[in-house]
């Protein structure tokens, strides 16, 4: 196909000529996406958000967040919990945390009900805060307290010593001994005020403890996917596979479409193109067979894309067309044989009709016979007195695999392809004149392998 594969044009056409097609596939896709959310059963997630006071660097807050998705807060989640069937490897799957502004953590859980994810989400902040509450308390946190109470007691012997060396120094009062008594004074002073100042700093408040920021809100909506996302999905998946199905396949069509093609897939000579007003088919093909009905109800019997029928002239010009194919057809049969075989391929309605007209405006000479033959497997009669076969079809129905068909069958019974008459449909003009044409009458026609028309 052409690079009007890819217009919008194009699009437009094809959904306007398979929308019954695509609504049913969608539908399809609809009810595909609804049994997937039979077998993936709703979920819902909520989350509680944990408080770290203090200072903390983004780092430092990813830590915190792997450690509340850790296998051991995780282990204590479901030893607290106690659910039937659902232990920590499982809950690793519903629990997550990320950092959120503000130097707080989202710890989120994912349950089959509202009442279970917001226990799943409470449970596993605290137990996150519980255990970071842990790891600072047991190590550097005892520590830290300890060692300012050490460090008083060693304040209080050196106030001491410094005391006694004080008593001791030269009763005399010299200058060295008033010296040395000034200096320890001011020793003294300044280790006083060390412990005032330690006294009054806290070292618990460097990093406070993670505080809860109250319990999770339980969840109204269910997490994505939900039921209605998985259905609008799948309607809408299947519609894109088969518009991008029916824009590759029209791409990768090697259906001759120009009269050259053709006649050169048929390996004959051009006769002309004749114009069939487009109109609904009088008789559908496929007659009562189901499959035939439900191709035509989903409108696959028709190609999209083809190009719209332009608008046709006027009967007159119409029947001009015909004529010369009339007169040409005359001129290359001889004088003696003026029979011909028409070859219409079987369900191409635009050449059916095309050949009708056909037998109208020869007027028994040359006189027509038609027959129709299945395109998968053609069989034409065998040659009985016509001169040769005349093949009729319509423009990009068939592929070039498929004429070729036709004209080996045509040679296998002995009939040598006098001409090719392409047939394409127009668009009448709705204005009519006052007169009816006089060849306007259909013709009474028979199709068969016997099938006779016009005089004789």
């Amino acid at each position: 196909m052409s690079d009007d594969t890819i217009r919008l044009a194009t699009v437009g056409r094809m959904i306007h000529r398979r929308w019954r097609l695509l609504a049913v596939l969608a539908v399809l896709g609809a009810l595909v996406g609804y049994g997937a959310s039979l077998l993936f059963p709703p979920r819902y997630t909520t989350s509680a958000s944990v408080l770290l006071p203090g200072a903390w660097e983004e780092r430092e807050l990813l830590t915190q967040t792997e450690i509340a998705t850790s296998s051991v807060v995780v282990d204590r989640v479901a030893a607290a919990l106690d659910w039937d069937g659902v232990d920590g490897g499982e809950l690793r799957k519903r629990v997550s945390a990320e950092a959120a502004d503000g130097n707080i953590i989202k710890v989120s859980g994912t349950a089959d009900t509202p009442e279970r994810a917001q226990r799943l989400s409470d449970q596993a902040a605290q137990e996150f805060v519980a255990f970071a509450a842990g790891i600072t308390g047991d190590g550097a946190g005892s520590e830290a307290a300890a060692r300012p109470e050490e460090l008083r007691k060693l304040v209080v012997r050196t106030s001491r010593r410094i005391t006694e060396l004080a008593d001791a120094a030269d009763p005399g009062r010299t200058v060295e001994s008033v010296q040395t008594r000034t200096e320890l004074a001011k020793l003294r002073t300044a280790l006083q005020e060390a412990v005032t100042e330690l006294e009054r700093i806290d070292p618990a408040t460097d990093e406070a403890g993670m505080v809860v920021m109250g319990p999770a809100a339980r969840p109204d909506g269910e997490a994505p996917p939900t039921r209605i996302q998985l259905v609008v999905g799948g309607a809408l998946l299947f519609f894109l596979l088969a518009v991008v199905g029916h824009l590759a396949a029209a791409r990768a069509s090697r259906r001759p479409r120009t009269e050259p093609e053709i006649v050169a897939a048929l390996g004959a000579a051009p006769l002309g193109t004749v114009d069939v007003p487009a109109e609904r088919s009088a008789r559908p093909p496929g007659g009562r067979d189901p499959r035939a009905r439900i191709r035509r109800f989903l409108g696959v019997d028709v190609r999209w894309d083809v190009p719209a029928p332009r608008t046709s002239g006027d009967e007159a010009g119409r029947r001009i067309r015909y004529r010369r194919v009339c007169a040409r057809l005359r001129d290359r049969l001889p004088s003696s044989g003026r029979r011909l075989l028409v070859v219409v391929p079987d369900g191409d309605e635009v050449a059916h009709r095309a050949a009708e007209r056909l037998v109208t405006e020869a007027g028994g000479d040359p006189l027509l016979r038609v027959t129709e033959v299945a395109v998968s497997r053609p069989v034409v009669p065998d040659r009985g007195d016509e001169s040769g076969a005349l093949v009729v079809l319509g423009a990009g129905t068939w592929t070039a695999g498929e004429l070729t068909g036709i004209a080996e069958a045509c040679a296998d019974a002995g009939h040598e392809i006098v001409g090719v008459v392409v047939a394409g449909p127009v668009r009448a003009r709705t204005t009519r004149s006052a007169g009816r044409p006089r060849d306007a009458a259909a013709p009474a026609l028979a199709v068969g392998g016997d099938a006779t028309g016009g005089q004789g």
